[in-house]
């Protein structure tokens, strides 16, 4: 019998394992949740790969080779992710031809340095699908003001985009509108967009974690039990609620005309992608995104203790429809009470690029610091 995990794609939906790490590639251990858990695809960013090139073993044979030819820090950074990232492609690979280009990608990610420079952002897009050089690749773009554009460009030239860290209803209206004048364009030059792909990725968590503090402030400010008893009925609500009202844009954008005469010439829908779905609060529910976002035509990102719980008492039902006129009242309610939508998703999206900034560079630390052990090491025999 299948797990809850298996069972999400009855629903339309995909399970992505969030991570890569050569140890697990080594191991077979990633293969076994492609194999055995249903998982149909991979991402990740800066600080999945800090943390896995910095604390494994596995990566100090190529790093050692990569010294003796003289590389530095950055060259053996690219090198070592576009290892991983090439092996996880190709066992990905079958997935990608049997779902007919549904699934079956992995995800890299430009430098989080080059999230407000459209030009430099282009460039490292091309010179990554270059490098990589396998068709069932997403790029990573961050949905800053100067990413969207970048989006556009790069989509247009038929290179396949995942589009991360987004917040914002706003964002994400934006993001669809690169997406479909991207196609737009390709099918007026008479340009094949039946292979092009993209998902559009949304954060959850950190939604949360910030709410939930600017309540908890309001909560110690005021005295009144009725206020406080209203604030609390407002936390760890307002992550699922911003999604929910998200897939009732994605699937008015994706229904129009406008996508139609698109989708005669093969195009797919961007399908949203849920991220960051692994709770920080140890008061909620450890699989309450992963149960409160399941829908077709979306994707689910889960680190693996998501996985591993959701596969052991996961609950499968469709819920991304729920309580629309809840989830519109929750986030109605966030600016009665002072907490304003447009600041929260404008400061997320600020702390985010500037986490996954921070990550690019302790891990250029941590490539720096094996290095010389490395270089130690080898002095000493």
């Amino acid at each position: 019998m299948s797990n809850p995990l298996q069972q999400l794609k009855n629903y339309g939906q995909s399970v992505w394992y969030d991570n890569i790490d050569r140890t697990q590639l080594i191991s077979g251990d990633f293969k076994r949740l492609l194999d055995e858990d249903g998982v149909v695809g991979v991402t990740a960013n800066p600080t999945i790969f800090q943390k896995s090139i910095s604390h494994s073993g596995a990566y100090d044979e190529q790093i050692t080779h990569l010294i003796g030819e003289g590389k530095g820090a950055s060259d053996i950074y690219e090198a070592l992710i576009i290892q991983d990232i090439r092996t996880v492609a190709d066992l990905l690979r079958p997935i990608y031809d049997r779902t007919n280009m549904l699934d079956g990608y992995v995800s890299l990610e430009v430098s989080p340095d080059l999230a407000h420079d459209t030009d430099a952002t282009i460039a490292e897009v091309r010179r990554f699908w270059k490098m990589v050089d396998r068709p069932n690749l997403f790029i990573k773009i961050p949905a800053t003001p100067e990413g969207i554009p970048a989006i556009q460009a790069a989509l247009s030239e038929g290179i396949n985009v995942n589009i991360t860290l987004i917040f914002s209803i706003q964002a994400y209206r934006d993001v669809t509108e690169a997406y479909l004048s991207a196609l737009e364009e390709r099918n007026a030059n008479g340009k094949d967009i039946s292979h092009i792909a993209s998902v559009a990725s949304f954060f959850f968590s950190r939604v949360d974690t910030l709410v939930d503090k600017l309540l908890d402030d309001k909560i110690k400010a005021t005295s009144d039990s009725a206020e406080q008893q209203k604030l609390h009925q407002l936390q760890g609500k307002a992550a699922i609620a911003n999604a929910r009202l998200v897939y009732q844009d994605f699937k008015k954008i994706f229904s129009t005309p406008r996508f139609e005469t698109l989708k005669h010439s093969g195009a797919r829908v961007q399908r949203p992608l849920w991220a960051s779905t692994s709770t920080k609060n140890p008061a909620y529910r450890d699989v309450l995104y992963a149960e409160e976002l399941i829908g077709p035509d979306t994707v689910d990102t889960m680190p693996l203790e998501t996985i591993e719980n959701f596969k052991d008492h996961g609950r499968v039902a469709l819920t991304i429809e729920n309580n629309i006129p809840l989830a519109k009242a929750e986030l109605e309610m966030l600016e009665t009470v002072g907490i304003h939508y447009d600041a929260v998703t404008q400061q997320l999206l600020d702390e985010g690029v500037q986490k996954f900034a921070d990550s690019f560079h302790q891990l250029f630390q941590g490539i720096e610091e094996k290095k010389k052990a490395i270089q130690g090491q080898q002095i000493t025999r």
